[in-house]
């Protein structure tokens, strides 16, 4: 059983910052007791899975023999954790140890809330928008869309559905946060059955809000704590990976039921 606080949870196939996540991960919180950290390898290449292994000082690692995506490790590295908190983490970002002692200053407070998210920045400083007000077929369509002039016609409502104008000074309720990073109270991630594991990838983290908010349960923003995240966006660019998030959509829409607008 461990004595520590907080479970971090990272699942990793073959992702290019992991080592430098690591390397931070290591001067933050190795010599925190607080704080456990769990990676889950969805069955990398032998080359990344030796360079993993020279972390295992301080990290507790799985290498599976498959790659079942992200839901699924996280799943597996959490739904028998006994930590009160789970944070699920990225392997492409990076957190300030004093950033997540805020959150669960948060969190501790507060019994309602089972999911807290940060402000989200790029590695220049500058905010990505990841949390959702809504979810609609539309609105994904904007968003892909290459047209600027498009855009620009729609402009006031991806400013909503990003949540662009979004409180900086106070904790806000929301909707749907971005599982690039979350801080969850343990028994209510449990309670719910963790993530979906049928998503392979995207919409697991939407799925997981809702699956909350129907447990009558608080998604907050906290814009007190950041973390940079280097974010690739890869479904706008890769087509093998933007045939994974269509099948996810699908499966979310299917699930909840179809918003077109």
């Amino acid at each position: 059983m461990s004595n520590a606080k907080v479970a971090i949870s990272i699942v990793t196939y073959n992702s290019k910052h992991i080592f430098k996540v690591l390397d931070n991960l290591r001067t933050e919180f190795s010599s925190d007791s607080r704080f456990r950290i769990i990676v889950f390898d969805n069955n990398s290449n032998k080359d990344y899975q030796d360079q993993l292994k020279a972390y295992q000082d301080f990290v507790d690692i799985t290498f599976y023999h498959e790659n079942n995506g992200f839901g699924f490790g996280h799943n597996y590295n959490l739904l028998n954790s006994d930590e009160p908190y789970f944070l699920v983490f990225n392997p492409d970002v990076i957190l300030v140890k004093e950033d997540l002692l805020k959150m669960i200053e948060v969190i501790d407070r507060d019994e309602s809330i089972a999911l807290l998210v940060p402000k989200v920045l790029n590695s220049d400083g500058t905010t990505q928008h990841l949390m959702r007000d809504r979810v609609s077929v539309f609105d994904y369509a904007l968003r892909f869309i290459p047209f600027k002039f498009v855009k620009k016609i729609f402009q006031k409502r991806l400013a909503s559905y990003e949540l662009r104008d979004i409180p900086d000074d106070r904790l806000v309720d929301i909707r749907i946060g971005s599982g690039c990073f979350m801080l969850l109270r343990g028994k209510d991630f449990k309670s719910v059955g963790g993530f979906d594991d049928r998503y392979f990838m995207y919409f697991e983290d939407y799925d997981l809000c809702l699956k909350l908010k129907n447990n009558n349960k608080r998604i907050v923003y906290s814009p007190f704590s950041n973390v940079v995240h280097y974010y690739e966006r890869g479904a706008h660019k890769n087509p093998a990976l933007f045939k994974i998030f269509m099948h996810s959509m699908f499966k979310y829409f299917n699930k909840w039921g179809w918003r077109f607008f």
